[in-house]
């Protein structure tokens, strides 16, 4: 039973994954409504960023803001794009899924929001002092 169990949130996990993939890929594509194009930016963006509205250190909230927010917007989303256009967002999001990573992207895409953080506190200090 709880293997079952765990088999599914494995495969319910890794639908999330893909779908946040596919409205990537919707938000791109000219064919995509404009308010799906806008909400799926967005959904993708906060699925993606390592920003979160509430963080991830807070216990159980961290991660229950992931649980609902994402989910909920993936719903809407997917809602918004005709059923055959998003058939095919997936199947392109199952394609990049398979691709290997890049860990040069992922670097370059830290150091940035380190040095970000660095001149917002370095700019904060500078105030206070």
């Amino acid at each position: 039973m709880a293997d079952a169990v765990w088999a599914r949130l494995r495969q319910w996990a890794r639908s999330i994954k893909r779908d946040v993939i596919a409205l990537y890929v919707a938000a791109r594509d000219p064919r995509t409504p404009v308010i799906a194009k806008v909400v799926a930016g967005l959904v993708a963006a906060y699925a993606l960023s390592p920003i979160d509205l509430i963080p991830d250190f807070i216990p159980v909230l961290g991660q229950v803001d992931d649980l609902i927010i994402v989910p909920l917007g993936i719903i809407a989303v997917v809602r918004l794009i005709p059923a055959p256009l998003m058939a095919e967002f997936r199947a392109q999001a199952n394609e990049i899924a398979e691709r290997p990573s890049s860990r040069t992207a992922a670097l370059a895409i830290a150091a940035i929001w380190v040095i970000a953080a660095l001149l917002v506190f370095w700019w904060i200090y500078s105030r206070l002092m």
